[in-house]
């Protein structure tokens, strides 16, 4: 029966989670922050059974597909080229935040040890990327600000957790070793990358040797836990490997699977996460209904007020930092080669603005161990499980809710640079396209009429690039299995062609996802998506 109660629970959460979202589009509020206030209601009032939730069972379920998403999503040419402001802000700016806040906790809790001061610096100081990628781009932020905040937030959490880590068991134990914890973190870093991209390599290798489109897409949502499991059981950052086995498959996914399986997936991964997330934040507020029975009345004003100190403090920290890390460098760089621009003032302040705290905090939080090795109570877990409550609060909700007045507020600059790139891609791919009919004029299994169709096709395609305007992605339909053949052929050309182009970042891979999408609609409609890149060329 209890059982039966959980699963009850469950489902009443699904339903409010969609009620809540489809309210959130209603009145234009991003829908992580009515879910949260929308939690938080239910959590206080009364007579509301307690939701709690194991932290590690958190880390294991939520985390690794919605890491792994968000990282196969993010573009890597992108990335690498913001590398020094994604390292900034997601190994400098929490190391300075976790300093910071261990600071003002000693000062506000005189009785705390500098380990668990740092510990709850750990916690509080990195942005979720839960929180970035579900917000951030709703809001029309410029694109470079995006790749920043989603890159910050996917090795963010590496730096924090395994800060986190080495305080946790400096505080379990009594000892702490700053060398360890230097060697710590490079171990960490560098295994959980290396398991990532291992696991990326067998799912690509699963993927060649299997035929059917629901089993790749259950091997696409296995690979996450493998690569989580496997890091953890080696003591390294899963996040890490999430991390670099989501963009690692990005890059040759393409021509492991036929259009049919990626549609699938897409829509399987976008209803996933999306149900994911909805959890999450909903859960997020109910935990203040969890955390009531841990403190004393005479004991929450001045923790609330702890909890608001805190808050001002991660986000005064990062408002001097970004700003900071976005001058000095270019000052060093000035002297050895070209000076580099710097970016628009309002990029530089939405990056200071926008770091929303969420489920890892939480999560981190929730799992300090309740007594050390020597059998006594964790020092001060009530206060920091508290105050990292109301450090997420204060950033999701106070944070969130401000920026789209701020976009909205502050002047915007124009960027075309996806466009260009579509439009270059465009033209690329139907050249390659002409380019794979010639090739094919001569061989016996094609009757001619059908080349100079498709060429005809293709050829009026280039026109309407030629004056600018937007392809239809459209192509005829024909059930002769030579046409369809053909048909594919070019279409297989037009994907490599792109894919090509993202290779040597030409475009970016969000350009690659949308005219991919199309080619695969195309597919579907002319009845061969279940056919693969890489086999078409052996047949």
């Amino acid at each position: 029966m209890e059982d039966l109660h959980q699963l009850e629970i469950v489902i009443l959460l699904l339903a409010i989670v969609l009620a809540l979202t489809t309210l959130a589009q209603k009145i234009m509020i991003p829908y992580p922050i009515l879910l949260v206030l929308g939690g938080l209601v239910l959590g206080i009032i009364p007579g509301v059974p307690t939701v709690t939730f194991n932290p590690d069972l958190v880390f294991l379920v939520f985390l690794p597909p919605i890491l792994w998403a968000a990282a196969y999503f993010t573009s890597f040419r992108d990335f690498r080229q913001n590398l020094r402001p994604i390292f900034l802000l997601a190994v400098g700016l929490v190391l300075v935040t976790t300093v910071v806040v261990a600071v003002v906790a000693r000062m506000l809790f005189p009785g705390m040890e500098w380990a668990a001061a740092i510990a709850l610096g750990a916690i509080v100081s990195p942005p979720d990327a839960v929180s970035a990628t579900a917000i951030g781009k709703r809001l029309g932020i410029p694109r470079r600000v995006v790749t920043i905040l989603e890159g910050e937030s996917l090795v963010n959490d590496a730096t924090a957790l395994v800060l986190y880590r080495v305080a946790v068991g400096a505080a379990a134990s009594g000892t702490f070793m700053i060398g360890d914890a230097a060697t710590q973190f490079v171990y960490a870093a560098i295994i959980g990358a290396a398991v990532g991209i291992g696991v990326s390599f067998l799912t690509r290798w699963a993927l060649c040797y299997s035929e059917d489109s629901f089993t790749q897409v259950a091997i696409t949502l296995l690979s996450p836990y493998i690569a989580w499991v496997i890091s953890e059981s080696l003591h390294a950052s899963a996040v890490l490997a999430c991390v670099a086995g989501g963009i690692h498959l990005r890059q040759t996914f393409s021509n492991a699977v036929a259009p049919a399986t990626r549609f699938q997936a897409r829509a399987v991964w976008d209803l996933l996460i999306f149900m994911l997330n909805g959890v999450i934040f909903i859960l997020i507020g109910l935990q203040l209904g969890a955390l009531r029975g841990a403190i004393s009345p005479d004991q929450i004003g001045s923790l609330l007020r702890a909890g608001a100190l805190v808050s001002v403090t991660v986000i005064v920290v990062r408002l001097i930092w970004v700003p900071l890390a976005a001058v000095i460098p270019r000052w060093f760089s000035a002297s050895v080669r070209k000076k580099e621009p710097t970016p628009p003032w309002t990029w530089v302040f939405l990056v200071s603005w926008t770091g929303m705290r969420g489920i890892v905090t939480l999560a981190a939080a929730l799992a300090l161990p309740v007594t050390t090795q020597s059998g006594s109570p964790f020092p001060f877990r009530e206060e920091i499980i508290l105050i990292s409550f109301a450090v997420i609060l204060a950033t999701l909700v106070f944070q969130g809710l401000s920026l789209p007045p701020l976009i909205r507020l502050l002047p915007r600059t124009e960027d075309h640079g996806l466009e260009q790139e579509e439009r270059l891609a465009r033209e690329h791919a139907v050249t390659a396209a002409l380019n794979r009919l010639d090739q094919v004029r001569a061989e016996d299994w094609i009757a001619p009429e059908h080349v100079e169709r498709l060429k005809l096709q293709y050829s009026r395609r280039l026109e309407r690039f030629a004056r600018a305007a937007s392809a239809d992605g459209t192509v005829f339909a024909d059930s002769t299995a030579a046409f369809q053949r053909l048909q594919h052929e070019t279409m297989t050309a037009e994907r490599l062609a792109l894919v090509g182009l993202r290779n040597d970042g030409t475009i970016s891979d969000d350009v690659l996802h949308h005219l991919e999408q199309e080619l695969d609609v195309a597919a579907l409609h002319l009845g061969v998506g279940e056919r693969r890149v890489e086999r078409s060329r052996h047949r």
